[in-house]
């Protein structure tokens, strides 16, 4: 790769390799990863850098309150679950949601997919061990498998090709549906979810689109022309930018554009476990030329924000960083004001995105990682209080949700029980909403900005 050095930086794509690298994967062969890392340089990027720019400047203009950012997906992407049945769903989800949330606000929303991509996951431990028996932890599909053998928890290089191939995939289909007419308003149908719900809100939604149908072909009635540009929708893709030897394989330079793009995906995120300041994920994250996120939660003080977000972004760009907070339902009204008040005392440019889902997690009587969908809607609104006392624009949320009818998440109106567990928990790694949840807290969501919207 040519290592060409940036203007008034000591920044290349290669320099974290002098910083500590958390949550990184050990390889037994590291000539075959290297010899992976070098295949994976010489294959086309995913993604272009002007899609890129386009993403950032549409989220300079949720920074400032003109657009929504709705940033949602699986947890962690299975390899498995390549296939035209799943991604149909999740994007029919996305763009089920993003619709009630325009309709509530009446503003733009930007569409950031966990997909494509999110095939890593960090670990709270190493290994694992079951009935007297430790292996390495399951770190993602991109890593090692999921199953309890040798073999399958064995860090596989050629799993970031899978990785890169799925993703291709998955990007592939997403861009061919979108662009084809997939979100038509005029064929609702389309993008309809396949397995029958009755829940109110699935009722209320389907009565939306209704109405939006209806007042599209009275106002082409009228003026005698069609909405020609009603039948797309633009969709980006995001995921956790973990595996700092694949991001760097995904990072390119560019003609007529100064620096580096990781254009394996639109927008990388840091998490929680590797947002060191002195770390090797921050070293990389800040010079790339993508928009990108960073989770933040209680572990982080106020006064190494500054620093953090210093870092990531010198030169102050609108809608290059995204600070994703993470408090849970009962610390979001103490932990977020100190937070808002750093970036507004040193005025700098960030969106702000609430994650309610990871803050709430919670092991259930049987033995299985849960969330109360009350506590997810709890520390939204909490975020949403807090930032409007104090001034201050929630510009987006970052779900966790699947088209699929999963009981992984407790609670909300399809009255998902802990016994209904272990009927259709399907993530290998976290909790996600289903479908019937997540349409019910786009409502909510909506109904919130709606008021906000008219000054309630």
């Amino acid at each position: 790769m040519n290592q060409q050095r940036l203007p008034h930086s000591n920044w290349t794509p290669d320099s974290w390799h002098r910083f500590s690298a958390l949550q990184q994967p050990v390889y037994d062969d590291l000539a075959e990863l290297e010899s992976v890392l070098k295949r994976l340089r010489r294959l086309p990027p995913l993604v272009t850098s002007w899609e890129v720019e386009d993403l950032k400047s549409g989220l300079a203009e949720v920074s400032e309150g003109n657009a929504f950012l709705l940033h949602a997906g699986d947890c962690s992407e299975s390899l498995e679950d390549c296939e035209t049945r799943t991604i149909v769903r999740n994007l029919k989800v996305l763009i089920q949601f993003s619709f009630v949330l325009i309709h509530g606000s009446m503003k733009r929303v930007i569409r950031l997919g966990r997909m494509a991509g999110q095939y890593a996951k960090p670990r709270t431990a190493d290994t694992e061990t079951r009935d007297g028996v430790t292996l390495p932890v399951y770190r993602g599909d991109n890593v090692n498998r999921s199953g309890f053998t040798e073999d399958e928890r064995r860090a596989d290089p050629l799993l970031l090709m899978r990785g890169y191939e799925r993703a291709a995939m998955t990007l592939n289909f997403v861009r061919s549906l979108v662009g084809g007419g997939f979100a038509d308003l005029h064929h609702p149908e389309y993008w309809e979810l396949d397995f029958p719900t009755d829940s109110q809100r699935a009722r209320d939604y389907r009565d939306m689109v209704q109405s939006i149908t209806r007042s599209m072909q009275f106002m082409e009635a009228v003026q005698g022309t069609s909405f020609r540009d009603s039948h797309g929708v633009t969709v980006y893709t995001s995921h956790e930018g973990l595996h700092l030897g694949y991001e760097e394989s995904q990072t390119r330079s560019v003609p007529r554009r100064e620096g580096y793009y990781n254009l394996g995906t639109h927008l990388p995120w840091i998490g929680l476990r590797t947002s060191q300041i002195d770390g090797a994920h921050v070293e990389y994250f800040r010079g790339i030329r993508n928009p990108v996120g960073v989770k933040i939660g209680p572990e982080l003080p106020p006064e190494q924000l500054l620093a953090l977000v210093t870092r990531l972004n010198p030169d102050n760009q609108p809608g290059r960083l995204t600070l994703i907070h993470r408090f849970g339902e009962a610390g979001i009204r103490k932990a977020l004001p100190p937070i808002i008040e750093v970036v507004q005392r040193n005025r700098l440019n960030v969106v702000w995105s609430c994650d309610p889902m990871h803050g709430n997690t919670f092991v259930a009587g049987n033995g299985i990682k849960t969330r109360r969908f009350d506590d997810v809607f709890g520390e939204l609104v909490g975020a949403f209080d807090v930032h409007c006392e104090m001034n201050s624009i929630l510009g987006g949320v970052h779900l966790e949700l699947t088209g699929d009818n999963v009981t992984e998440c407790v609670g909300g109106s399809s009255q998902v029980g802990e016994i209904d567990l272990t009927r259709a928990y399907k993530s290998a790694v976290d909790p996600r909403l289903n479908y019937d949840q997540a349409m019910e807290l786009a409502f909510l969501i909506a109904e919130r900005m709606q008021s906000n919207r008219r000054g309630k």
